[in-house]
């Protein structure tokens, strides 16, 4: 079984995408001096705020792949991330309260998020794979609920759509000896959410290609049949990558949240449409999780890019015109992707008895 790579092709596209930014520099205003403040932009502190963008982004692509792959399609990425969030806020509230004898801990914020967004995810397994039930319905149904829950349940707790405050946030990791390094660094300087997507990027790669369990995964999106001919439950595989797409979107929402330590329920939630993104990541990824972390961190850079550009005083530039540049960016690259092959079985029931 051949592994997936990121092909030429692919690189060209994300590397069009860039290049695309700075022909729209170019072209705007002049051109060399719009395109020197971007250049100013883009410093060492703006690479960790890209990478922090990144998070929810590609653990919702890297947990889509799983599930996708074991041939369940999981658009409820996006009400994943959502449950994620605000259940890791939640947790470090409940914490904080003086009728619980534990201190407030993001590290079982994170643990709280991981186990919601599990819950709802093997809602979504049973749901599909027990009762058969369409799976682009189900996924629709599960961010719908997530939409709708998550604000509710901050009205219950807190008497309004968003939490109050902050109440606990990740703190930096700093590489002793390295970090202090003149220039260079913050280089060393991390938030744990970023250093676990650093980890989970080769780690899923890994686990996919060179394992036992990464070879069933494929067999059940492909050929579901043979997998069962082999003796291996078809089923039980299927929950396997269902259930790791809620651990993935489970750290993914609530290490978004905790980079603010707060929950904004409004609108479409601080998500604000991530898993979407996610969902289109993997895609233009090709089911690969190092194409989709760099797709991901592409979107991200640029978001990031969007949001220091506003900051520019000397241009009086649209917000609403330039907060669409990456969306943009990911359509223009989805088009140079062209079409992206899915698992051959993904999003078809599978009976043993048939």
């Amino acid at each position: 079984m051949s592994a997936p790579t990121v092909t030429r092709r692919q690189g060209l596209a994300i590397g069009a995408g860039l290049l695309g930014v700075l022909a729209l520099g170019l072209v705007v205003d002049g051109g060399r001096q719009f395109v020197g403040e971007i250049a100013d932009v883009v410093s060492i502190s703006y690479l960790g705020s890209a990478l922090r963008f990144t998070v929810p982004i590609a653990f919702a692509a890297m947990g889509g792949i799983f599930a996708e792959k074991s041939g369940v399609i999981n658009i409820g990425l996006e009400g994943l991330l959502i449950v994620g969030a605000f259940s890791s806020i939640a947790t470090m509230y409940a914490l904080g309260s003086d009728s619980v004898p534990i201190e407030p801990n993001p590290w079982l914020a994170l643990l709280g998020a991981i186990l919601a967004s599990t819950l709802i995810a093997l809602l979504f397994a049973i749901v599909c794979i027990e009762f058969k039930a369409d799976q682009i319905i189900a996924g629709l149904a599960v961010w719908l609920i997530a939409l709708g829950a998550a604000p509710f349940l901050s009205v219950v707790i807190w008497d309004r759509r968003s939490s109050p405050g902050n109440v606990g946030t990740f703190s930096s990791i700093s590489i002793p000896g390295l970090s202090s390094l003149p220039g260079v660094g913050q280089i060393f300087e991390f938030s744990p959410q970023v250093l676990l997507l650093l980890v989970a990027v080769p780690v899923s790669w890994y686990l996919l290609n060179r394992t036992t369990f990464g070879m069933w995964l494929e067999a059940s999106g492909e050929d579901p049949k043979s997998l069962d001919t082999a003796g291996v439950d078809v089923r039980k595989v299927r929950y396997a990558g269902v259930l790791l797409s809620g651990v993935y979107c489970g750290i993914g929402g609530a290490g978004w949240a905790l980079n603010v330590g707060q929950f904004t329920g409004t609108g479409d939630t601080m998500i604000d449409g991530r898993g979407w993104i996610g969902l289109t990541a993997y895609l233009i990824g090709n089911y690969n999780p190092v194409g989709a972390f760099l797709a991901s961190f592409l979107f991200a850079a640029l978001d990031a890019l969007q949001i220091e550009l506003q900051q520019i005083a000397a241009y009086d530039l649209s917000s609403t015109l330039v907060g669409i540049i990456p969306y943009v960016a990911v359509l223009v690259v989805l088009t140079f992707v062209g079409r992206t092959r899915m698992p051959s079985a993904a999003g078809e029931h599978y009976d043993s008895d048939e």
